[in-house]
């Protein structure tokens, strides 16, 4: 249910609560909270004391071990969508006495609310999710390129693609995602830092 009250899509145990409440439960030791972006994003800014743990490869087990049975865990992303996905995949944990909570907006919607972000300003490129849909898209408009002047059989290509996403879609895991994540440009610690700035020793 909600914070009103309402039941939402994610199930009955997962509530929304926005930046403002998330801050206040931070700040009293209410919440413990969880980045499910993806390690890019990140080291460039994130929540203070959030434990980072990608939707693309989301350990369930990783994220009970953080909360005790009574205890908030918040999950966060850019603007709510993949925390969303990660509220449905951690629901299992109500059943030990966790609540799950999304965070309505995500981080654009804590920067919106003014709160406090820590930004490493020396982390530059393009995000790993955005790289995700130039190697789509490129794939699907060559793949289909090649289907109309040269031979039907490259349809094979788009739609290899599209059943990927629809995977992705329906797990909320996205193995060329993790793939991309891998790649030395994209290589970061634990932690999120950037090994392209250095900080990887």
């Amino acid at each position: 249910m909600t914070a009103a009250g309402s039941t939402t899509p994610a199930g009955p145990a997962i509530i929304e609560a926005s930046p403002t409440q998330v801050h206040a439960w931070l700040r009293a030791g209410e919440a413990v909270i969880i980045d499910v972006r993806e390690p890019d994003e990140h080291a460039r800014e994130h929540i203070a004391g959030a434990t980072l743990i990608p939707l693309s490869r989301f350990d369930v087990q990783k994220a009970a071990a953080l909360a005790k049975p009574g205890e908030r865990i918040v999950i966060h992303c850019r603007s709510g969508r993949r925390s969303s996905d990660a509220c449905r995949l951690a629901a299992g944990l109500v059943d030990r006495g966790i609540t799950i909570v999304n965070m309505t907006g995500g981080i654009e919607a804590w920067k919106r609310d003014a709160l406090p972000v820590t930004m490493d300003m020396s982390v530059t490129g393009i995000s790993v999710m955005r790289q995700v849909q130039l190697v789509i898209g490129v794939c699907v408009l060559v793949g289909s390129a090649l289907a109309w002047f040269v031979s039907p059989v490259f349809i094979v290509v788009p739609a290899f693609f599209g059943a990927g996403l629809t995977v992705a879609g329906a797990t909320g895991t996205c193995a060329l995602a993790t793939l991309i994540g891998k790649l030395p440009w994209n290589r970061t610690r634990d932690d999120g830092a950037s090994c392209s700035t250095g900080k990887c020793g």
